[in-house]
């Protein structure tokens, strides 16, 4: 488990990056970001996709959370990744001994059956949001919204990888600009949540470090590059 601010942590960061790679859910190459950057990786949840991996990555999440000592009630899994990764999370902490409601949100609201936007558990108490990354935090308060709205407390937010890089946003002329913090640090700075995250990029670039030459040794030369360029300093 990685709290956002603190040190590269060993050992379940480390392997939670080596079984990134080995699942293809880590690949290195040239990637455009939502914010036009080309970036030297990308991480995509959506590739944990049989349930040996879910399973894995639900367990990885848990671990973190339980290391972090981060207090909720309930889980809420934001559509639509969110969704599945919520679900998993909450299935691994219940074998743990944690049994924790679980609900999630659709895109639209339904107009027949139960109706509405929110489906499973109640929301009440302290909030737990799980998603895989945060890139401008524009989910996060989304989730906020619906979630105060209802009369609960968002209380943290767990990820599984903080990419640790300045987030954008778009100025009055309509031009995208860089901003000096994270979207990790703007939902712990600006909203007043904790952040849990399993693995950051500085973890990344040690796994490389630590991996042999050839290929990788370029990979590694392109994402710290990439990190001089756009990182932030932790808090």
């Amino acid at each position: 488990m990685v709290m956002a601010g603190a040190p590269a942590q060993e050992p379940l960061a480390q392997a939670f990056v080596k079984f990134c790679v080995e699942a293809g859910a880590l690949k290195f190459g040239e990637f455009k970001t939502k914010a036009g950057r080309l970036s030297p990786y990308f991480f995509n949840a959506g590739l944990f996709d049989d349930g040996a991996k879910l399973g894995r990555l639900a367990a990885f999440y848990a671990r973190a959370l339980v290391d972090s000592g981060i207090g909720f009630d309930m889980i809420f899994g934001p559509a639509y990744k969110g969704i599945p990764l919520g679900a998993a999370v909450a299935i691994e902490l219940a074998r743990l001994g944690r049994n924790v409601p679980f609900a999630y949100n659709r895109k639209e609201a339904k107009d027949h059956g139960e109706g509405g936007t929110l489906v499973g558990a109640p929301l009440k108490g302290r909030v737990l949001i799980v998603d895989d990354v945060m890139s401008a935090g524009t989910a996060a308060r989304e989730s906020i919204a619906l979630i105060r709205a209802a009369g609960a407390t968002p209380s943290a937010v767990a990820i599984a990888l903080d990419r640790q890089e300045k987030a954008t946003e778009a100025g009055p002329d309509g031009a995208v600009r860089d901003v000096g913090h994270s979207a990790v640090q703007y939902v712990q700075r600006q909203l007043g949540l904790q952040v849990c995250a399993i693995a950051r990029l500085d973890d990344l670039l040690q796994y490389l470090n630590e991996q042999p030459g050839g290929e990788i040794a370029a990979h590694r030369a392109r994402v710290l590059a990439y990190r001089e360029r756009y990182g932030v300093k932790d808090s």
